[in-house]
């Protein structure tokens, strides 16, 4: 009872100059504000340090209000994130801005016949010219047919390519401040997306396809990289801090299960270590109830290894907008906390993945472990004909009266 009663409500009237610090540490007092601090204190007190590998997942209308320029960019700069998911789509309109193209705010109430005739495109209170949209195609088509882009790829490799070409404008139309995917490529931040095709992005690399395009982005890639990020969290230059990993998740969706399936992936799938995320981190405004993916809380995650149950103190959802609890929650950690050092996690893609696969064919090649198929499949060796120590799953786990151990 003495912990249900540690924090008293005692309020003050709020001083007209009062700080963003101060405001949230001493109004912000219950209900998701509560939320919303306690997410403020969780990051500037354990997420923020040195040895803590800090994904981030974005879902939502973000970049379109300017999120990627004014907080977003800056977070990537103070090496507060050092990996993202995103989608597409904010990726998409991220350009917008990196391209020096307009974009207005508006209300939600106008009439979207008329703006449709006057060619102008809304998203709920942002309106923007078509041209827009056509311009950044048009740059899309134009860069993504040279050299560089012929190839398979990652998601990671290629919008780290499109930041390299977007910075090249910036510093040509005299841009101020760079967008999301310019500054992710100065700052050696790998950004994926769980699912490429469902963007103009992806639209636009369909078109070229049809032209004869070899761009091709390879979701394996992805899935085996951002499960190398996730395994070498545990890693820690400093051998007197511990490595841990933290998933900071905005909104939900496919982006949240990318950045949290990375875990599934070490112990369901390689038969690697099973640990889970020691932080989760949501904003969101979705309800757990309905069995969505967005409202699935970090209590559920446990069950499926994607946070770890010994860390579930460390774990905060707060029900709210996200454009509010975004640009909060950056002004209080950029306040609170010293800048780290970049970790450039782009440039170690190819070290991580090689870690990793190294250490999956060791544990299969195990002989202390056979593994084998739970289910007989035509053409396959049959497993009575070895002498298993275990009859196991792929991943490694023991099969135990036909069901899972």
């Amino acid at each position: 009872m003495s912990n249900l009663l540690s924090r008293k409500i005692a309020p003050a009237p709020m001083p007209a100059d009062i700080s963003v610090v101060d405001l949230i540490d001493g109004y912000f007092t219950a209900y998701n504000s509560a939320r919303l601090r306690e997410i403020c204190h969780l990051l500037s007190r354990d997420v923020m340090q040195p040895g803590v590998t800090v994904g981030l997942s974005l879902s939502g209308a973000m970049t379109p209000a300017g999120f990627g320029v004014s907080v977003l960019a800056p977070l990537l700069r103070h090496g507060f994130v050092d990996w993202i998911i995103s989608t597409g789509a904010n990726l998409y309109h991220d350009l917008h801005y990196g391209l020096g193209l307009d974009l207005f705010a508006s209300n939600p109430f106008l009439d979207d016949v008329k703006l449709r005739e006057e060619g102008r495109i809304r998203i709920y209170d942002i309106v923007f010219d078509y041209d827009v949209l056509l311009e950044t195609d048009a740059f899309l088509r134009e860069i993504l047919k040279a050299e560089p882009f012929q190839r398979r790829m990652s998601t990671a490799e290629f919008h780290y390519l499109l930041g390299k070409y977007v910075r090249e404008v910036e510093k040509q139309i005299g841009a101020k401040h760079s967008c999301l995917l310019a500054t992710a490529y100065e700052c050696g931040v790998p950004i994926y997306t769980s699912s490429p095709g469902d963007s103009s992005i992806g639209m636009n690399i369909a078109a070229i396809a049809l032209e004869g395009s070899k761009l091709v982005l390879d979701p394996s890639l992805d899935v085996n990289e951002t499960a190398a990020i996730a395994y070498a969290a545990r890693q820690s230059n400093d051998s007197d801090t511990e490595g841990k990993s933290a998933a900071l998740i905005i909104g939900g969706g496919s982006p949240k299960n990318f950045l949290l399936q990375t875990q599934p992936q070490l112990h369901e799938v390689l038969g690697l270590e099973e640990r889970g995320h020691d932080y989760f981190i949501q904003v969101t405004d979705a309800r757990p109830d309905t069995g969505g993916l967005s409202g699935a809380t970090p209590n559920e995650a446990v069950s499926w290894g994607k946070v770890d149950p010994e860390e579930l103190p460390n774990t905060v959802v707060c029900y709210t907008d996200s454009t509010i609890a975004l640009p909060i929650l950056t002004a209080y950690v950029m306040n609170q906390c010293a800048a780290r050092p970049l970790k450039r996690l782009y440039d170690r893609r190819e070290e991580l993945v090689a870690t990793l696969r190294r250490d999956y064919l060791a544990a299969k090649a195990d002989p202390n472990r056979f593994v084998a198929s739970p289910i007989p499949v035509m053409g396959l060796t049959n497993p009575a004909d070895r002498e298993p120590v275990v009859a196991t799953y792929p991943c490694g786990t023991p099969i135990r009266n036909g069901h899972r151990a």
